[in-house]
């Protein structure tokens, strides 16, 4: 609705203080010629908002124009009474903060809305881990966490995956949580990298100023890891031949094993499947996990080291 969509504008040139037409458009999905039919509204109402042409330009607020309204419906409210990932606010130290915030809100909310708020809790929960949670040393969080609100370099040993020990002068970006797992980004020498911090043995905070790399944006950056990273797998394909009654197992069955195809019944009933590891000894052992209602298909030499494979678990128990 527009009087949605003027409120939601003169939130982002309070929070953002100065925006183009054409970033507007963009995140309020509309076109730029609506833009500024709502900036001449808001002119009409009374709301001082001008725009500077040329380089730098934009739309702003004049002066220190502020308006106290939120203008939330719905919608909105429910959102944010969502339950949050509670160890992630614990792990932040901002649970406390949080409720406080949220109990606040609730006190400004006429009747009706604020029953809708506390309703949600009741009908919606949100559970951000998986079925098994390792917990990780976080000895290193409270100060990889100053060190970001300081904006301080910081000296960091830390145990790498192949289990060499480093020692690394970076400059702290921002904590970014996967899951349960939680990763300091960091720039050392103009290259950004993600640390796991239960692999970060120690951690000073050193009196140098971090250098922040100019127009870095944390979840562009952490996207985009992620796209590399997974372009940068190592890919095992194999094709299975399976029992019907065994899908719903392969689905679920194991973290290093992704479904990428999966064909139609044949005349026996099995499916094909088209499925991808990392490395062969992977593949090996999950096909075994399955006994005979997997069959491997390709390549061949996995069919040859499961076979084999078999035969050495059937000598293990008739040798006696």
């Amino acid at each position: 609705m527009r009087a949605d969509r003027l409120l939601s504008i003169l939130m982002l040139l309070q929070v953002h203080r100065r925006l183009t037409a054409r970033d507007l458009a963009e995140r309020l999905e509309v076109s730029e010629r609506t833009i500024h039919r709502d900036m001449e509204a808001l002119s009409s109402a009374g709301v001082p908002v001008v725009a500077e042409r040329g380089q730098g330009g934009g739309w702003s607020l004049l002066g220190s124009y502020q308006t106290t309204l939120t203008g939330l419906n719905l919608a909105e409210i429910q959102a944010l009474f969502l339950p949050k990932p509670t160890h992630l606010l614990a792990d932040l130290g901002w649970s406390q903060a949080f409720e406080a915030a949220l109990l606040k809100l609730l006190a400004t909310l006429p009747d009706a809305n604020r029953q809708q708020a506390e309703a949600v809790s009741q009908r919606i929960h949100l559970d951000p881990t998986g079925w098994h949670r390792w917990e990780e040393e976080m000895a290193a969080f409270p100060i990889l966490q100053t060190a970001i609100w300081q904006e301080h370099q910081v000296q960091l040993t830390y145990k790498r995956s192949d289990g060499k020990v480093v020692e690394r002068l970076v400059n702290p970006l921002g904590l970014v949580a996967k899951g349960s797992v939680w990763y300091l980004v960091a720039s050392v020498e103009e290259e950004v990298r993600s640390y796991r911090i239960s692999r970060v043995q120690s951690a000073t905070i050193t009196d140098r100023p971090c250098i922040r790399p100019s127009e870095f944006n944390l979840a562009e950056y952490w996207q985009r890891s992620l796209v590399e990273f997974n372009a940068n797998l190592p890919r095992y394909g194999v094709m299975l031949r399976v029992a019907p009654d065994v899908l719903p197992r392969l689905r679920y069955g194991g973290h290093f094993a992704r479904i990428e195809q999966i064909g139609s019944p044949d005349a026996e009933g099995c499916i094909l499947i088209s499925i991808r590891f990392d490395v062969q000894e992977e593949a090996c052992a999950y096909v075994l996990g399955f006994g005979a209602q997997v069959e491997v298909l390709e390549p061949s030499q996995l069919r040859d080291r499961v076979l084999q494979a078999a035969k050495e678990v059937i000598a293990l128990y008739t040798r006696y």
